[in-house]
């Protein structure tokens, strides 16, 4: 899985596409980590390319999440297709990672 940042001023977004699995999970964790250690702390991560995700990629996101939030910010899931949205649903971490229906709309609220 191959990852893009982009500072939108705001918040970070973070493109990644491919198989959110256990060989990419890691990887998403280390571009997480560099990006919170950079000082973005409001994080995007747009799933549009995003093909698959398994148990190994929830962990990951769940610890990106984790992240985030003890640097005092906040990571969050967009143009997540339809094997991730049903992933989520099946495991309920839809509650805790809500997907958004684009990258600006992730964070249009605050």
């Amino acid at each position: 899985m191959n990852f893009e940042i982009v500072d939108r001023g705001g918040y970070t977004a973070l493109a990644g596409t491919g198989r959110l699995n256990m060989v990419s999970a890691p990887k998403l964790r280390d571009v997480v980590t560099e990006a919170i250690g950079q000082g973005h702390n409001r994080l995007v991560l747009d799933m549009a390319g995003t093909e698959f995700i398994d148990s190994s990629g929830l962990g990951a996101l769940v610890g990106c999440l984790k992240a985030a939030r003890q640097a005092g910010g906040d990571l969050r899931i967009a143009n997540v297709g339809s094997q991730v949205q049903m992933v989520l649903k099946l495991t309920s971490m839809d509650r805790i990672l809500t997907p958004y229906a684009s990258v600006d709309e992730a964070f249009g609220d605050d």
